[in-house]
């Protein structure tokens, strides 16, 4: 029987915690070796993803990030066996071994293999034990690349520039990059007008005596006044058939608090006003609104199931709708494509200057039909796709909007429409799954997508819900 933790003693405290740590990194030596076998074993049809990090994903509680650098060593310790040895053991790190793999399949340009053999053999020595240290490694392979990177120096190296932009748990981006020389210059260049300190006006509209924004809150505001200006330029390349433009999905009701301070006309184009007409929806009617070519969506109510206020169903109806509103469907408070949710204050500030386009939704959430068009889909129906299933539907997927495609369900060349109820979001790897494999999709009774795995994957086939629907509010 295992002894409680509070009884043991400082010396078994001690002892104990020191055998988790490296049961530990035995198991995660297991888990890169069973991802290695997944990797070369498990085709992608039982999968569902390309590889072994999108099934990690969707199915551990492992993040993108996290997954795919398991993958990676998975692949590259195959190569080499003396990196492998050292994590199988339990004497080195798995972020250590990372870091010296990524050394050994990059080698500098002119290091000869004798010396790449004799510098591996060395970090790993330097990277065994309680006292490796991630600096003393980094500092070997700095000194390795300086001398033996070729024949451009540092500065000059394009191959070294890296630009990584990771989203936070708390739904902020943090960016880290490392540019050559002309690049850095170029950046700083475009920034230095954007940050000299600017008094702004106080209360009176009188001048300040100086910027309060330090140096960092400065290039941050410039950084995005060169965003904005480059999404209001017309020389954009083109992304999911249109041109790349900020996406906001909110309800209108949600908006309703701008006419305390907004005139109508701003906040409705003409297309608001005639789709609301032609709806004859009422304010508090759910209606989807799209922010300069963005996008803004309605958060569904529960439809009322014409039983008693006592009844089990009705408690159950109530038990799904607390669950709406806490977690919502991405439509209770404003939600981006790419960053996710956003409150309503934000959102109203968005709505203040943009382009809206309305879109009726029902009672769950999913734009009414949309009447056939052509075989391809339009540029409001594919809204509208985005409104309901905020990108790629495959359960476990939810890769952006930008980077989907609409899938006809039932092929336009067997007769089927360009309609609402036939088209759903796919990522061009789901997309072409759903083609080649027997995987299947429906538009299920909630006027959503939902998926059949193939037998190999489920023996009973059970629908699964599209991404952006997976969650406690379905439950």
């Amino acid at each position: 029987m295992t002894t409680a933790i509070w009884q043991l003693s400082e010396a078994e405290l001690l002892a104990e915690s020191a055998v988790v740590s490296h049961q530990i990194q035995l198991l995660e030596a297991r888990r890169i070796a069973l991802v290695a076998e997944i990797d070369t074993r498990v085709s992608r049809e039982k999968l569902g993803f390309p590889g072994p990090a999108g099934w990690l994903t969707s199915t551990t509680l492992l993040s993108p990030s996290k997954a795919t650098k398991i993958v990676a060593l998975a692949r590259g310790l195959k190569n080499f066996p003396d990196i492998a040895d050292a994590v199988n053991a339990g004497v080195m790190s798995v972020d250590h071994a990372a870091l010296i793999l990524t050394f050994a399949e990059t080698p500098p340009k002119n290091l000869p293999q004798k010396g790449q053999d004799i510098a591996r053999k060395a970090m790993i020595a330097a990277a065994t034990g309680p006292d490796a240290r991630t600096g003393r490694i980094r500092e070997a392979i700095t000194n390795l690349n300086d001398r033996f990177g070729g024949k451009k120096p540092p500065p000059e190296d394009t191959d070294r520039n890296e630009f990584f932009a990771s989203k936070t748990l708390n739904g902020r981006l943090v960016l880290k990059g490392d540019f050559d020389a002309i690049t850095g210059e170029k950046l700083l260049t475009a920034l230095s007008p954007l940050t000299e300190p600017r008094p702004a006006a106080d209360g009176d509209e009188t001048p300040k005596t100086g910027d309060d924004r330090s140096p960092a809150k400065r290039r941050a505001d410039a950084f995005g006044h060169i965003l904005d200006q480059y999404l209001a330029s017309s020389d954009r390349p083109i992304e999911g058939g249109e041109r790349p433009h900020l996406n906001l999905h909110i309800s209108l009701r949600d908006l309703a608090d701008l006419r305390d301070s907004a005139d109508a006309d701003d906040i409705a184009d003409d297309e608001t006003t005639r789709a609301a007409a032609e709806s004859d929806t009422e304010a508090g009617d759910p209606v989807d609104i799209n922010t300069g070519s963005p996008i803004i969506d309605d958060a569904p109510t529960e439809p009322d199931n014409g039983s008693g206020s006592g009844s089990g169903s009705d408690r159950r109806a109530t038990d799904r709708g607390a669950y709406r509103d806490l977690f919502g469907d991405g439509t209770t408070v404003g939600w981006l494509p790419w960053m996710g949710p956003l409150s309503r204050n934000t959102s109203r500030q968005l709505a203040c200057d943009c382009l809206l386009t309305a879109i009726v939704m029902d009672e769950t959430g999913s734009p009414i039909n949309l009447a056939r068009t052509a075989r391809t889909v339009t540029a409001k129906q594919r809204k509208a796709l985005i409104a309901r299933d905020h990108g790629c539907a495959f359960p476990g997927c939810g890769k952006p909007a930008a980077w989907t495609e609409g899938h006809h369900i039932r092929h336009w060349g067997d007769g089927g429409p360009t309609d609402m109820n036939n088209l759903v979001l796919l990522c061009g790897f789901h997309h072409r799954l759903l083609h080649h494999s027997d995987w299947e999709v429906f538009i299920g009774t909630d006027n959503h997508p939902w998926f059949v795995p193939p037998a190999t994957v489920d023996p009973y086939r059970q629908p699964r819900p599209s991404h952006a629907r997976a969650g406690p509010h379905i439950a």
